[in-house]
């Protein structure tokens, strides 16, 4: 049976969405913020999450974002924002499809069967996908917390930030300018100074040789990547 995690704070919708897709043989779980959601995913293992972008606590595009880090559930976005740069910012961050409200409830289940579909290991979507392990530290993710040699790691929120983008791009570099504003804001793109003060505070914590790191490396004049 396809789980399914329904994220929207307006009780009637969430209501609806899940008399729903229970008459049509889903399992369902639901959550009404952020914080919740990310928790239920971690817990239940959803085939597939239906996201509202406007949450009490955080912005849905920050879910995603946060999501993409650990897991690949598909994601549909199902929200009232009718602006192609929302629909482009959440496809951006990692979602799988988006429909705007209101919406037919037939397309809606049609749009899910196929992210679904598009996902065939979908289910390896387990909380220990948040846990990244090297041989010189390990960083859960879920839990924003780092260990270095069997000892608790303290990184400051800005530290955490730019880790936890660069390990949710494993293995591709990352451009200085998207860094910056991914960590620092929109109004950011050419302070990479910021950017190599906060690596070299992350290498001294994290890597066995700051000045040789193994992974978390530097594309000189272009940007950094993260290296398990």
């Amino acid at each position: 049976m396809t789980r399914v995690l329904v994220v929207d704070d307006e009780p009637q919708l969430a209501r609806l969405l899940v008399m729903n897709l229970k008459a049509r043989n889903y399992e369902v779980e639901s959550a009404q913020d952020g914080s919740e959601a990310l928790d239920a995913v971690a817990a239940c293992r959803p085939d597939a999450v239906l996201l509202d972008l406007g949450l009490p606590d955080m912005d849905g595009i920050q879910v995603i974002k946060n999501l993409r880090g650990w897991s690949q559930v598909p994601i549909l976005v199902v929200s009232a924002r009718h602006g192609s740069s929302d629909k482009i910012q959440a496809l951006d961050a990692g979602a799988d499809d988006y429909i705007t409200k209101p919406f037919s409830m037939d397309e809606l289940l049609a749009r899910l069967a196929a992210v679904v579909r598009r996902t065939p290991d979908h289910g390896a979507t387990a909380a220990d996908e948040a846990v990244v392990e090297t041989e010189e530290f390990t960083v859960d993710l879920l839990a924003r917390k780092a260990r270095r040699r069997g000892k608790t790691v303290r990184l400051t929120p800005t530290e955490w930030h730019l880790l936890e983008v660069l390990i949710r791009n494993r293995g591709r570099m990352v451009s200085q300018r998207s860094l910056l504003q991914e960590v620092w804001g929109s109004s950011y793109g050419t302070q990479t100074n910021y950017l190599r003060v906060y690596m070299a505070h992350l290498r001294r914590k994290l890597e066995a040789d700051p000045s040789h790191p193994r992974h978390l490396i530097t594309a000189p004049g272009m940007g950094y990547r993260f290296e398990a």
